[in-house]
């Protein structure tokens, strides 16, 4: 089951960009909560407390139970504005969640066990092709996270989302056949397979030619005999 945070907002006037620059300026952050059929409600929340659960990752896949005047509404972030030259909140949104509810949300890949990786013991990289998958389920199923166990991947093998089992009652929206983690080689890694691979072919010409060269020698005695039986035969028959 997913986890519930606990956070606070206020009411505020909606509609007036005016009133919105204000929140801002005492060190709130405006936003709304809208959906289940519901009214919107203009809200803010501390600014300081929302830019700490922002860049502590998962922001978008958390539910909330905001407070406002005494009343708990059950959200989940759906959208969030960062100031574009110092990358600080500016607004936030928050879709109400109903009884029932199903929702589509974005839940990260994490890798599992690549240190046993053999790409990755023969210096191969980890690399996370896809870093999210976007999945659909009732807020109390969310997952934390997509887990990727790599521990049998080969240097330029790959594992899809369709090799992972996912968490019940969670279903995948889009392909499932996506990559999601690949091995990729070391440098040089491809002169070296070059190389083996030419050193190989070279080593078994080498050796066809060997044995080409040694079928005649071995088969000369058996011809030489084989003549001479027939000149002896042939010498027979003239007696």
């Amino acid at each position: 089951m997913a986890n519930v945070q606990q956070m606070k907002a206020t009411m505020r006037p909606a509609g007036s960009k005016g009133a919105a620059r204000a929140e801002r300026r005492a060190g709130r952050v405006p936003g709304v909560i809208y959906g289940d059929k519901k009214d919107p409600i203009s809200i803010s929340v501390d600014h300081a407390e929302l830019k700490q659960r922002i860049y502590a990752g998962h922001f978008l896949a958390t539910i909330y139970e905001l407070e406002i005047d005494g009343a708990k509404h059950r959200v989940i972030p759906r959208d969030f504005h960062l100031d574009a030259v110092k990358d600080l909140p500016v607004h936030v949104d928050f879709l109400r969640l109903g009884a029932g509810a199903r929702i589509r949300v974005r839940i990260p890949v994490h890798v599992k066990n690549a240190d046993q990786a053999p790409g990755v013991k023969r210096g191969g990289t980890v690399n996370i092709v896809t870093h999210t998958i976007e999945v659909l389920c009732a807020p109390e199923d969310i997952p934390g996270a997509i887990e990727v166990d790599i521990s049998g991947l080969e240097i330029n093998y790959s594992k899809h989302l369709d090799d992972v089992v996912l968490p019940p009652n969670v279903k995948v929206v889009g392909r499932s056949d996506q990559t999601l983690i690949t091995i990729v080689p070391p440098s040089g890694y491809a002169e070296e397979m070059k190389a083996a691979a030419e050193a190989a072919a070279t080593a078994a010409t080498a050796a066809a030619a060997a044995t080409a060269a040694g079928a005649p020698a071995e088969g000369a005695a058996p011809a030489a005999g084989g003549a001479a039986a027939a000149a002896g035969g042939g010498g027979g028959d003239k007696k």
